[in-house]
């Protein structure tokens, strides 16, 4: 099969924020999923989606199918650019559609859906300008974040607020560096908890990883903050998780956790791969923070691979797996 794998290349620039290019993939992932997939007989050609005319690539390039890992790269809805183009020319790819792609990145819309599916999700609000009253249902502490980010753009331990004053100064603090909505919603205290589900002629719900952060208590990180993704590993900042896959839950606990990750996948209509991020409380509600379609494949550091091994996976079956997915989907099998 002629493939052709879309990416944002990851880059470094001064004069953005430091978490800008957070999303975007790095040259290890880039080449880990090509090597990947030339192993399993496919020809693949690589495609940073920053850089190249798109109608012209595709209009002078053979393409079976299309990997997709690009995060697009402007506004709100910006995961959904290359879905849109490629159902636009007809071009089968993996992954989910620009509609699941697009409510994803909306947190505050994700949250409704999950409601109206009676999904467990923090209680929440959203900020427009940013002096709105704070609703008398919301109980602190509250944690504040960028309605239309992910890879935890925008939130750090200080996203975490106990009083109205803080409330205030941080949503005023997150609308003027990224210039959009801002979502307020109950901070849950429990564990930490992702689930992959991924499609491979069944709907497989992969072991549940749980990102334990007790060892990292110093360093001031407690959750997964932007700075816990990005330095993950460093001894020197102590930001040094421990995981766990399987996930240490009983067994009623970890089929409740799995049920309300599958139900979320369904309720956002992804396809062939997604991850949820669930934070357990204290009294087992498993309460879905944020639904990741389009979640990260780095062989090494990146949560869903770590799943997938530990369903007794290899890296090249995985990203076979999502391909033939797709293709079964598609009906070129």
């Amino acid at each position: 099969m002629h493939v052709t794998l879309t990416y944002n290349l990851k880059q470094e620039d001064q004069t953005k924020p430091a978490d800008y290019f957070s999303e975007f993939d790095s040259p290890d992932t880039i080449n880990a999923i090509m090597g990947a997939l030339e192993k399993k007989g496919h020809t693949v050609q690589l495609l940073d989606v920053r850089c190249t005319n798109l109608f012209s690539y595709f209009k002078n390039n053979r393409v079976d199918m299309v990997f997709n890992i690009a995060e697009g790269n402007n506004g709100r809805f910006r995961e959904s650019e290359i879905p849109a183009v490629l159902d636009y020319l007809d071009i089968p790819y993996t992954g989910s559609s620009p509609l699941s792609l697009g409510l994803a990145l909306n947190k505050a819309l994700t949250k409704k859906i999950l409601k109206s599916e009676n999904i467990p999700t923090p209680s929440f609000q959203v900020f427009k300008k940013g002096n709105e009253e704070l609703s008398p249902n919301l109980k602190f502490p509250l944690i504040v974040k960028p309605n239309y980010e992910g890879s935890s753009k925008g939130i750090s331990v200080s996203s975490v607020v106990q009083t109205n004053g803080h409330l205030y100064k941080k949503i005023k603090e997150v609308m003027d560096l990224y210039n959009q909505e801002v979502l307020v919603e109950e901070f849950i205290d429990g564990k930490e908890l992702s689930v992959g589900i991924l499609e491979n002629g069944k709907t497989t719900t992969l072991p549940i990883l749980e990102v334990d952060f007790s060892s990292c208590i110093k360093s001031g990180e407690y959750f997964y903050s932007w700075r816990m993704k990005e330095y993950q590993g460093n001894v020197e900042l102590g930001l040094m998780p421990q995981f766990h896959c399987p996930a240490r839950l009983d067994t009623e606990t970890e089929e409740l956790v799995k049920d309300t990750a599958l139900k979320a996948h369904k309720a956002l209509g992804c396809f062939d791969i997604s991850r949820t991020d669930i934070r357990l409380s204290r009294d087992n509600i498993p309460y879905v923070l944020e639904i990741n379609p389009l979640p990260g494949l780095n062989p090494k550091e990146s949560n869903f691979p770590i799943m997938a091994y530990a369903a007794g996976m290899k890296y090249e079956d995985l990203i076979e797996a999502i391909l033939m997915s797709a293709s079964e989907r598609k009906g070129l099998n």
